[in-house]
């Protein structure tokens, strides 16, 4: 099984450590990408920081995200399970797994990047500030940039297993499952249920989505299907909703039915 999350807005920044290593990461095939990606950031920002600053959707009080961005070689990494805040990671948790959930998240978790492409939570990395919607000069959209090389990246972690997507509409873009792929992939969405009606909200979304990993991780569940996945969260105490879409090859939607955020065991 692979679970794919958006990255956090928000990072944590590390404040000792050893410089990021882009050779260190996985996914040897991303490193040209990230390389051009994080070149071209870090010059707009140490050039321009006022088209850095527009560019990337920052005001006049975060300029110091900008002359963090300009210096991403020569400031502390850390894991990006450390680095990774907000609303989604403070759920799940991850550095107060189990020894057992935390092995499985560093084989089954993938995190989207428009910086890095995808990342496991083991990898060290600064923190940094670039949104999945930025488009920048010379390369173009991150979505664009990323398509092509997620194509192949992401069915190859996931091999033959279960695909299960947590990312946010942003991030959505930079890889869409083939048919092939679809077909054992789940898009997880999160409703809050209210006086009969069902609507989405931003703070239940990512508080539900963090919680229902950690519970995934840490029971050890194995699906291999969309059915056995929606089976496994109901066994869990979730309620969900499984439907296939009514189109060929696109992947499954699973709802989870949420009346308040739940709280971490």
């Amino acid at each position: 099984m692979l679970i794919l999350l958006p990255p956090s807005e928000g990072k944590s920044t590390p404040k000792t450590g050893k410089s990021l290593n882009l050779d260190a990461l996985s996914f040897p095939e991303l490193t040209a990408a990230r390389a051009e990606i994080m070149d071209t950031l870090m010059r707009l920002c140490a050039d321009q920081p006022d088209v850095a600053a527009k560019t990337l959707g920052l005001g006049p009080t975060q300029a110091d995200e900008v002359k963090r961005n300009a210096t991403l070689t020569d400031v502390p990494a850390a894991p990006a399970r450390k680095v990774y805040a907000g609303v989604l990671y403070d759920a799940l948790g991850l550095d107060s797994l189990s020894s057992a959930a935390a092995a499985r998240a560093r084989r089954q978790l993938l995190v989207i990047s428009g910086l890095w492409g995808a990342l496991r939570p083991s990898d060290r990395i600064p923190a940094y500030r670039l949104g999945g919607a930025v488009t920048l000069p010379g390369i173009g959209s991150l979505a664009s940039r990323w398509k092509a090389l997620l194509a192949t990246t992401v069915p190859e972690a996931a091999g033959r297993g279960l695909v299960v997507d947590l990312r946010s509409g942003t991030y959505d873009a930079f890889w869409r499952p083939a048919a092939d792929v679809a077909t054992r992939t789940v898009k997880v969405r999160v409703l809050h249920e209210h006086n009969g009606k069902r609507t989405v909200v931003s703070h239940h979304n990512k508080a539900t989505k963090g919680h229902l990993v950690r519970t995934l991780l840490e029971s050890g569940e194995a699906p291999r299907t969309p059915a056995a996945f929606a089976a496994a969260l109901n066994n869990l105490g979730w309620r969900t909703e499984l439907a296939e879409s009514d189109r060929g090859g696109r992947p499954w939607t699973l709802d989870v039915i949420v009346a308040e955020v739940a709280t971490r065991a």
